[in-house]
């Protein structure tokens, strides 16, 4: 998988063309792009008329028609209207077009990223994708909103002002652009030195939020280990070097702007010098240099304002790169592009498996495992921490694909079929509950969107729920707070099984489905995972050999590969890994029915 965000590329940035990934976005809108780029060059028209207009005031000062000059104030008065009507029809069309890529943007992206196999999350900090998603988007908000028509406005100026002021007084306009080169060269070099910065800023700025999400999520843990101190000082450290960037930043593109504007206003005094000499020298009228002079300050204006917004575009070329690196970044599990449909059965088949963790290659935590599960059986994975229990349960949702070997469903390779088709085929119970900051009904109805609210409270009464629900504070409606903090560990893990229970999936997988209950609660949940589990495949991955005493098979699993099968009896009568754990757990292994 390609690796994105690396340390290493903090010190370097492509070139501002790659805003042009951003073309996709602006196609489906090509209508208000028409407009807003209509409604820019009706201002910068109406601008570069508007000088026209106050040389003809001032001349006709000189000529003392007072009918005419009565015209000439007319006509700056509508070009004034004209003005203020397309700017601010520029401003509208320009922000609304913004807010509306920006917004697209941000669904993109994160669509691509939902659907991201854990191998990608393997080697980024969820926070720092947050962070793109969040704060590189709203800086293209700023920079598509603002700063794009503000340049493109400033272009038209520059090259109609420039074309004006050679037809005004050409002789002054020759002098003017020699000054050009003086200014445009520092732009150049200063502005791939801010390209750069930008980019660095803008990574460290996601690695500074990568770290506090990945602290504040775990306060708890943080706290219970007295590491706030060494967590603050860490995240001070990203966060000053976030700063350091960004101070460089600045201070180069300060130094630009001083540079272009004391060079551009500079020569224009020295043009201006020798304009009034021309004037005294009746080579030229008081109206003609005050047109020029007009063009001369808005095409360095405009120069000036470009250098600014030179940097901005640098900014949001470095956070076009790194939205673009999410949306185009290859997933290492992909759906096939000729799916085949769904079977008919939920067979489950192992065959000859072999699988290493990315993270982990020198390790394999599966090797040359074959296992078949019938429909409707229902089989237990047993064995210590590490043996590859739960990596079955990881490679049969497919979140990630074998090394050697395939893992099918009915006979057909996970491989072949959309997972989205398959998945919805499973119910899961994970080792670690998730629990979403909604209420605690939203999430049992996350296995059923559809599901009303008689089917949601049957769900949590199969589960063991229903009691403590209904004795919290809104009942049902409860909000459970992010990642269920309200809620303890065995309360997660039942509205984990209610949301499976709700599900009604013909394939049901219980990775430690209930290693958080009280006594009590366990055996209430077993029976209903036993009434859930008839007439369906069922794969359970336990440490608590109680748990599946009474499972059809009971696979026991060490270093990776299948060492027994059996039933309980039969495998307490082998001897073995399974009678010795049951030992520990039952101290006799044939006690505790």
């Amino acid at each position: 998988m390609v690796e994105i965000a690396k340390e290493a590329d903090r010190t370097g940035s492509k070139r501002i063309g790659s805003l042009r990934s951003l073309a996709p976005f602006f196609r489906p809108h090509i209508g208000m792009v028409a407009a807003a780029l209509a409604a820019l060059v009706l201002t910068a028209c109406v601008s570069l008329v508007l000088p026209l207009a106050v040389r003809r005031v001032v001349d006709g000062f000189q000529t003392g028609e007072a009918e005419l000059l009565d015209q000439y104030f007319a006509a700056a008065l509508v070009i004034a209207a004209l003005l203020a009507v397309g700017t601010g029809l520029r401003y509208y069309l320009v922000t609304r077009l913004g807010e509306r890529v920006v917004a697209d943007i941000r669904k993109a992206v994160f669509g691509r990223m939902i659907r991201m196999s854990p191998n990608f999350y393997d080697g980024i900090l969820t926070g720092e994708v947050l962070s793109r998603i969040t704060t590189d988007t709203t800086l293209l908000l700023s920079v598509i909103g603002s700063s794009v028509s503000v340049a493109l406005r400033n272009v038209l100026i520059f090259a109609g002002g420039l074309a004006l002021m050679l037809w005004t007084a050409p002789k002054l306009s020759g002098l003017v652009l020699l000054i050009v080169p003086a200014v445009i060269v520092p732009i150049i070099v200063l502005g791939r030195r801010l390209r750069t910065l930008s980019r660095e800023n803008q990574d460290w700025i996601a690695e500074s939020s990568g770290r506090a999400s990945e602290w504040l999520l775990s306060a708890q843990t943080v706290q219970a280990y007295t590491f706030e101190g060494e967590a603050s000082r860490r995240f001070d450290d990203v966060t000053e070097k976030s700063f350091r960037a960004a101070r460089t930043r600045i201070r180069v593109r300060a130094v630009m702007t001083v540079i272009v504007i004391l060079l551009t206003f500079a020569g224009i005094v020295g043009v201006l010098w020798i304009g009034a000499r021309d004037v005294r020298a009746d080579v030229m009228s008081i109206g003609e240099l005050i047109q020029f002079l007009i063009y001369a300050i808005m095409v360095a204006g405009s120069v000036a304002a470009l250098s600014e917004i030179w940097g901005e575009l640098q900014r949001a070329a470095g956070a076009t790169e790194r939205l673009v690196e999410l949306l185009e970044v290859e997933d290492d599990v992909r759906d096939p592009a000729a799916s085949r449909p769904l079977p008919a059965g939920e067979a489950i088949a192992f065959e000859n498996v072999t699988f290493r963790y990315p993270t982990r290659p020198e390790i394999a935590a599966l090797n040359g495992v074959s296992l078949d599960v019938a429909p409707g059986e229902t089989v237990a994975l047993v064995g210590p921490s590490g043996a590859g229990k739960s990596t079955m349960i990881q490679l049969l949702q497919r979140f990630y694909d074998p090394d050697e070997g395939r893992v099918t469903l009915g006979g057909t390779d996970l491989r072949d079929m959309d997972r989205d088709a398959f998945r919805g085929r499973m119910a899961l119970v994970p080792q670690d509950p998730v629990i979403f900051a909604a209420s605690a009904r939203d999430n049992i109805r996350f296995g059923n969107p559809d599901a009303n609210d008689a089917q949601v409270e049957a769900a949590a009464r199969a589960a063991a729920a229903h009691d403590f629900l209904t004795a919290l504070p809104q009942g049902y409606d409860t909000y459970v707070g992010e990642r269920g903090v309200m809620l303890s560990g065995g309360q997660k893990q039942r509205i984990a099984i209610a949301r499976a229970i709700l599900r009604d999936a013909p394939v049901l997988l219980l990775d430690e489905a209930t290693s958080a209950l009280d006594a009590e609660s366990e055996r209430a949940v077993q029976d209903a995972v036993a009434l859930l589990a008839e007439g369906r495949t069922t794969i359970i991955v336990a440490h608590r050999l109680a748990t599946v005493k009474k499972a059809g098979r009971i696979v026991v699993m060490q270093d990776g590969g299948i060492v027994a099968q059996g039933t309980h009896d039969a495998l307490v009568a082998q001897g073995g890994l399974y009678a010795r754990l049951a030992r520990l757990q039952f101290t006799d292994g044939m006690a505790a029915e």
